[in-house]
């Protein structure tokens, strides 16, 4: 080999050791530091020669010299220390009580919300006043509401305004009856979810004639910011997120008790304010005109009420009607599963194995959704028709008690109770994801949890570590409380039968419906299908004389008998 070659190879060795001194200056931009490399004017900063040697002096604290190729020997370039605008904070500290809890904010916030209906804006301020403590007025200087923070409102407004376009049929209902205002007079209480969506059916329950009072269902679900913009558009709204046990009572009643306003119709999800003025104010029970329920807790419980002659007021049961089962239940929640899981756990599905407890259209939608994204399913159900689809579908039927001890996540959507008992939370592997896809937060016995020795550990957000004394921990989602619903999914075609059958219970004839519980009209569940069509640019086929006459039907519907779901 050449003495050039040898010298060549020498030089590149040599490059690898030299540093490239770049200093670097702090720009702030809007408050955050960044990096703005400029060329040091140092002339000794310049690259040192290919054949110059480097060596460390220990009387410089590990500063490194050069020597060049006629043995002066200089100093390395320093490089700057990289300053931030808050440097003078001390980072090794340990963080106080308060810092540490807003950091703890700012974590799990950021990890949380975003301006989907999966999660609440919440403004930066740490503000823990309830909002019970707090007086507020909206712009025309009503006070007749209870909510985070009605400084809010023109982030829900946005929100809502994306809603609607997700909701063609309620807009569409709300455009053809809005001249007619068949809902005049009425006085509408509800306890739903409080969700850009459902914000969408209480303003189109306000433009068909209606007077609302409005409470959540759910002490999770409600988004402050869609809260502010109802009570600023003048709605009496009692809800915020994170309620206690006591405010949620507390709000529900403050929807009910008003001087000098008495409903006559119920909007409810769960049967909490149908239950509530059954129990509180009887007299006040007996003078309303219906009652729409939309879940099966509630239906359950007017069917329960019905059956021992104690219902005194007609009501329709929504959440049969096939465009709640097929889209709410079935489409919906295959979707908000994902969404919900995601957004409160991170969690990653290709191969975890996952037991749904119960395939009714929930169960079904889950399955499905994680069946796609690769994970293995199994599923308990108690009814054999059920069961076997599931079997159909290409998932195995097991009993809970056989795959406890190896799953990875346990979701349950049978509306029963006790169906997780502490038998099996017990039993669970460690890190196992525990959570309701039903209504009811009965499934899982969380109760049995609450107990000195366990430790409960809140992670973020509806999301909590229960530790037993051995370590294992659980992943707990919003105490069971139907977290999941909460998803970017819009209900399309929930809450158009829920204003139709308001319509139709207040409008109704004497005698038409007695104090007994009624399936949704199967014309009112096509006409709510048939609004939603345009949506995707379909067409319907229509029969003709003679093909009606022979399937007996009438061409304009309906298609099926009431019993169809």
């Amino acid at each position: 080999m050449s003495v050039q070659v040898v010298a060549a190879k020498m030089a590149e060795v040599e490059l690898k050791d030299i540093p490239i001194a770049v200093a670097a200056e702090t720009v702030v931009v809007r408050g955050e530091p960044s990096l703005s490399p400029t060329p040091s004017p140092n002339p000794a900063a310049k690259m040192p020669q290919a054949s110059a040697m480097k060596r460390t002096d220990p009387q410089q604290n590990g500063g490194e010299t050069f020597i060049g190729r006629d043995g002066a020997v200089a100093e390395a370039p320093r490089m700057k220390k990289i300053q931030f605008a808050d440097q003078k904070q001390e980072f090794n500290k340990r963080p106080s009580k308060i810092g540490r809890r807003s950091l703890s904010r700012s974590i799990s916030q950021s990890s949380t919300d975003s301006y989907s209906s999966a999660a609440s804006y919440t403004d930066s301020s740490d503000d823990e006043t309830s909002p019970r403590d707090k007086q507020q007025k909206n712009s025309k200087g009503s006070s007749d509401f209870c909510i985070k923070n009605i400084k809010q409102a023109d982030f829900g407004r946005r929100e809502i305004e994306i809603a609607e376009q997700e909701m063609p049929a309620l807009m569409a209902l709300r455009k053809r009856a809005q001249g007619e205002k068949p809902l005049a007079g009425a006085k509408v209480v509800g306890c739903t979810h409080i969700t850009a969506q459902t914000a969408v059916l209480m303003e189109t329950l306000s433009a068909l004639g209606a007077q609302c009072r409005w409470a959540a269902c759910n002490i999770y679900s409600t988004q402050n910011e869609v809260a502010a913009a109802l009570a600023e558009g003048g709605f009496s709204v009692f809800a915020w997120k994170g309620e206690s046990e006591d405010d949620f009572w507390w709000c529900i009643d403050r929807c009910v008790n008003v001087e000098g306003w008495q409903p006559n119709m119920i909007l409810d999800d769960g049967g909490d304010l149908t239950h509530w003025i059954y129990k509180k104010y009887p007299n006040m029970f007996k003078k309303i005109k219906g009652i729409v329920e939309e879940s099966v807790t509630g239906v359950h419980r007017l069917y329960q009420l019905s059956k021992a002659g104690k219902l005194c007021v007609p009501a329709m049961n929504v959440n049969d009607s096939v465009t709640k089962q097929k889209f709410d239940n079935l489409y919906c929640c295959r979707e908000s599963i994902l969404d919900g899981l995601k957004r409160t756990t991170d969690v990653m599905f290709g191969g975890k194995q996952v037991v749904v407890c119960g395939y009714g259209e929930v169960g079904k939608g889950c399955c499905a959704a994680l069946k796609a994204m690769g994970s293995i399913v199994y599923v308990t159900e108690i009814d054999p028709i059920c069961a076997l689809q599931a079997c159909m579908d290409g998932f195995r039927l097991v009993k809970l008690s056989e795959v406890i001890r190896q799953v990875d996540i346990v979701i349950t959507c049978t509306g029963n109770k006790n169906v997780v008992v502490r038998e099996y939370l017990d039993r669970m592997k460690n890190g196992c994801i525990v959570c309701n896809m039903g209504h009811s937060n009965t499934e899982i016995d969380v109760a049995s949890l609450r107990t000195p020795e366990l430790t409960w550990e809140r992670v973020r957000s509806q999301v909590d570590h229960v530790i037993w004394p051995d370590g294992k921990r659980i992943v707990l989602l919003a105490e069971v409380r139907h977290p999941l619903i909460l998803s970017s999914v819009t209900t399309l075609t929930l809450l158009s039968p829920q204003a139709l059958a308001l319509i139709e219970l207040y409008n109704a004839p004497e005698g038409r419906y007695k104090q007994d519980v009624y399936l949704l009209p199967k014309k009112m569940d096509e006409y709510v299908a048939s609004l939603h069509l345009p949506t995707f640019d379909a067409h319907l086929t229509e029969l003709t004389e003679e093909q009606a006459k022979y399937l007996g039907l009438n061409k304009n519907g309906p298609f099926k008998p009431n019993y169809y779901r």
